[in-house]
């Protein structure tokens, strides 16, 4: 019944017709695990329409941090130089072990706090920062000897 209605207002919400299709499906889903919180205070199609937009700012705040974070990893591009400077860097994170590659990515690259990414990792604090102070020292010591050649 409220279908279109709430699809109509996340494609104009989005701008992208998948993506509305994705956060209506979303909407009502979350609206049916919480029907039991609906009072009657707002129309049934105001109250769908507020789950909604909560559900697309949701959407729309996790690609912005994804496009900060590609943009952090990414870094500023030109010719030549950033190329090999990336193929460095990409040789050098290869070095890492796992989990030090895992906690230089996320405090590093993508700015998470140490905790953040001790509960990304689910792995405790203390690890996490040893993982952090262990890659950047690997990194900065592969880095020079990769400028040093």
């Amino acid at each position: 019944m409220h279908q279109q209605a709430v699809r109509s207002f996340l494609r104009r919400a989005l701008d992208d017709a998948d993506d509305a299709d994705d956060v209506a499906q979303e909407t009502f889903l979350a609206a049916w695990s919480r029907l039991w919180r609906y009072r009657g205070e707002a129309s049934f199609r105001s109250w769908l329409c507020a789950i909604a937009w909560n559900k697309a700012q949701s959407l729309l705040r996790s690609r912005g941090r994804a496009r900060r974070r590609e943009a952090a990893v990414e870094g500023p591009r030109s010719d030549g130089v950033c190329a090999d400077a990336r193929l460095d860097l990409d040789r050098a994170f290869k070095s890492l072990k796992p989990d030090e590659r895992a906690a230089v990515a996320l405090c590093l690259a993508a700015d998470f706090s140490h905790a953040e990414a001790a509960e990304a990792l689910r792995l405790p604090l203390g690890t996490v920062k040893s993982h952090v102070q262990r890659g950047r020292a690997k990194l900065l010591h592969v880095l020079g000897e990769a400028t040093d050649e």
